[in-house]
Order: structure tokens, then sequence, then C-alpha cells
């Protein structure tokens, strides 16, 4: 150990433990992992209610084309998982549709359809060019036109980042948003087909036990040795390269991977910082959450696994029958289900609190995933909290993180994961682990490459 560089990681979430995982594999002793929180998994972890029920920190599920993710999820759930085929559904004007929405519109009411045909064949007269779109509604609009934007796109993305798409840049698309291709929709509406093909995860697994923080609780015991919980870090002394805990304990390092949100990380340096380094850094939006996990006593009335909210009556974009993920969240799967409702918030979308949890109940009566009399059959209710949970792709971001990386490295310490690189593109579970994985790899190892620029190429 006395040969190896101390390595210190801030954040027991995907990143952090993909990290010591992999420090572990390659027989490196010489690092601590400090975790602030009781547990580890970050957003990734799932939290059991009172009353037995297991929620996670929105509606994850695992596909990956990442081969070390594979191999690593099949060596720890050991088979004890789902593998469960997606059949997600857009709600709005009172009926269903298969996902994705600008495919399956023949379910729409035939003046809407006409409206949102109309939009595509303007929108598609020009070439398809992503760099002539300025931000994210100029997209939406150039390349869905105006009546897949009305009833859609602008309403949904909005609920989603709780920030307007006119803020948001254009170059984070990749695999995140379904384009359109204007023969396929207008046969579907004609010839009245569904379809329902698109997007990498037609197929996903679930953890069998404990939600998705089950495949992160596995980890746990590989690095525990080197793993601290209810550790929060307090700042990071520049100048004598150590990390300082709120109880004033002081750890050194040689290099920091740190997964906390780069704007706090910055906040956190004591010591000579650019002022360009934490204007940039301050620069960086995100949004919040609230999820609302819902149980009812009875069986579950659908197989459906998650279903998309554009319209104003429900304060949800997005709702999961979790209990169809696995019967296992349930006390009891044949007389129980659970809904996880994801509801996003900011300063320009702001949530209330104390009745998220009514409001949550009664936009799911507003959308008909509940009936009046079926409130009397809600058992439990649960909220979860989260200031971050989407890094939001900004206009600034791009410059901002061009800026912020490299005077980072420059100082030994690395920001990675979903908030920690600020890359929502590479910010899913497979992603955030492998960004801990390839940061090993560079560090210990010598790889020449820049892991965040190798993974979002490689469509990890």
């Amino acid at each position: 150990m006395s040969d190896q560089p101390r390595i210190l990681i801030i954040g027991a979430g995907p990143t952090g433990l993909g990290a010591g995982y992999r420090l572990r594999e390659l027989g490196y002793q010489n690092f601590l992992m400090l975790e602030a929180r009781s547990k580890v998994g970050g957003l990734a972890s799932s939290e059991v209610s009172a009353n037995g029920f297991t929620y996670d920190i929105g509606g994850h599920v695992l596909f990956s084309h990442y081969e070390y993710f594979d191999k690593l999820f099949d060596q720890l759930m050991q088979g004890e998982y789902q593998e469960l085929l997606r059949e997600s559904w857009v709600w709005m004007c009172d009926r269903f549709l298969p996902y994705p929405f600008q495919n399956n519109i023949k379910y729409l009411p035939r003046e809407i359809v006409l409206e949102c045909l109309m939009g595509l064949i303007e929108a598609q007269k020009e070439e398809f060019d992503l760099a002539r779109f300025a931000n994210f509604e100029e997209f939406i609009l150039g390349v869905f036109g105006k009546g897949i934007a009305k009833y859609f796109m602008m309403p949904y993305n909005f609920k989603v980042w709780a920030h307007p798409p006119c803020m948001m840049n254009r170059e984070w698309i990749g695999e995140r948003v379904s384009v359109v291709d204007i023969k396929r929709v207008l046969g579907n509406v004609v010839l009245d087909r569904d379809d329902a093909g698109w997007g990498p995860n037609a197929t996903f697994k679930y953890p069998r036990h404990g939600g998705t923080g089950g495949l992160f609780e596995r980890v746990q015991p590989y690095v525990a040795e080197n793993l601290r919980l209810n550790s929060p870090v307090a700042g990071i002394d520049l100048e004598s390269r150590e990390v300082v805990l709120e109880t004033g304990e002081r750890q050194r390092f040689d290099h920091l991977l740190s997964t906390m949100p780069m704007d706090l990380l910055v906040r956190s340096l004591r010591g000579e910082v650019p002022d360009v380094v934490r204007e940039q850094a301050d620069a960086l939006r995100h949004s919040g959450s609230y999820i609302v996990g819902v149980g009812v006593k009875q069986p579950s009335p659908w197989k459906k696994c998650w279903m998309y909210f554009p319209e104003k009556n429900s304060p949800f974009y997005r709702l999961t029958y979790l209990s169809n993920y696995s019967p296992e969240v349930v006390p009891d799967p044949a007389t129980h289900y659970s809904l996880l409702a994801e509801i996003s918030k900011s300063e320009f979308k702001p949530v209330e609190r104390a009745t998220v949890v009514d409001d949550t109940l009664r936009g799911m009566v507003n959308t008909r995933m509940l009936s009046e009399s079926d409130l009397d059959d809600v058992v439990d209710t649960h909220v979860i909290e989260r200031e971050y949970t989407y890094p939001i792709p900004s206009l600034e971001r791009d410059g901002a993180l061009a800026t912020v990386h490299p005077w980072l490295e420059s100082q030994r310490i690395y920001s990675r994961g979903r908030f920690g690189a600020w890359r929502y593109e590479v910010g899913n579970m497979d992603h955030s682990v492998a960004q801990g994985v390839e940061w090993v790899n560079r560090v210990v190892l010598g790889e020449q490459k820049d892991e965040l620029t190798y993974l979002a190429k490689r469509g990890c």
C-alpha cells in the first residue's frame, strides 16, 4: 500500500462503487470511499416505507451496452432478477397511446392527427441538420413540427426538466429523443398500424429483491474495508490536498474522485480557485424531484411498465407500475400493487411539498389511473425528495464543463457521475458505473483516453 498513491472517492453511488469495485478487482488497496448517507446507491438506491413497500428514486430500469456492466450485473445478481419486456405508454386526450408518441398519433382525435401531420410535413421540408438548431425548442419545432410540439414535446419536456426547452442545448439528444420518420408516421396512420419498437430499453432487467438499490447493495461487501458511511464532506483543502469531513477529520489524497454535484464540489474548494472556474460551475443548471410512492391494496390492474403524462391535469410526468417489475417490492403481490410518480421541481416550476401527495393522488384520478373509490384502498404513501435529480443540458453547460473539468484535473480532482460529469447523455446507471471503472483504468492502469468522451462516442 505504501507504494500506491492515495485515492479518495467522495460518494458511494454507482460511479463511486464502480470505481471501488474496479480498484479491488485490480488488487488496489490504498483508497477510501466516503459516503454522506447511511447507505450506498446514491440516486440508484431504494427506500422501504413504514408499510413495507419498496420504492426507487425514480423510474429506473437496467439495460446496458457496456460489457463490463453486464458481466458485473450477472455476477452480483446470480440470476435473482426479472427480465422484462418494455410496455410503455403515453396518456393524453383521455386515452393511452403506445410510446413513442410521434409514431402512434393515429390514436388521437382526428383533428389533432391532422394538425400533427400538417406540422410534421411542413417541418420535414428541410433536410435534417442538427447544427441549424440553436436550442432544444428549435430542434423540437424543426423536426417534429408545431402540432407534435404543441401536444406532446413542449409540455412533456417542461414537466420532465422543469426548465423551458429554449434554455437547453441540442447536443445531448442522441438516444434520448426519438426523432421522426415521416413515411413511418404516415404509414402508421393510413394503415392503422401500432409502432412501439423505438428505444434502447425495449427489454430490461430489474433486481428481484430490494428494488434498484438491491443491485448496488450487493457491491458493498466488495468495498466494505474501504468504505465509510455517514461521512459527509465539508470541504477540500487544495494546498494540503486533504478532504475535510464535517467532523473536522482530514483525509489526504493523491487523486480525488468526486461524485458530488460539480457546482457543490467547486463551492467546497478551499484555496486559490480562478474566478472563471467558480463562475462557470455556478452557471450549471439542475432540477430536483419529488418521488411519490403509492401502495394500493388491490391486485395490479395492468401489465404496463410506465406511462408518460404531458398534460396539466397531473403533476407527474411519469408513472411506473413498480410492482410489475418485481413481486418483492410490495407486501403481497396477489393483493397489493404499487405506483411510483415522478414530479420535477425548479425555480421555473415550483412544487408545494405540503400538498404533493394529495396533488399526486388527484392527478391519478384525473388520468384514470385510480378511481375515486380506489382511493379508499390506498394503504401507503411515501415521499422521497431530492434537490439534484436531472443535470440540465443547458445552453451554458458545454462551455462551463470545458472550463471546469480541465482545471479540476490539473489539481488531480476528477468530477464524475451523473452530477459530477454533468452530462445527462452519459448519466444512466450503466454509464455512471462505467465512468468509475474507466477512471480507474485511466489513473491506475494509465489508459490514455478521456473516459467521458469515450463513453459518449461508444453510446454506452
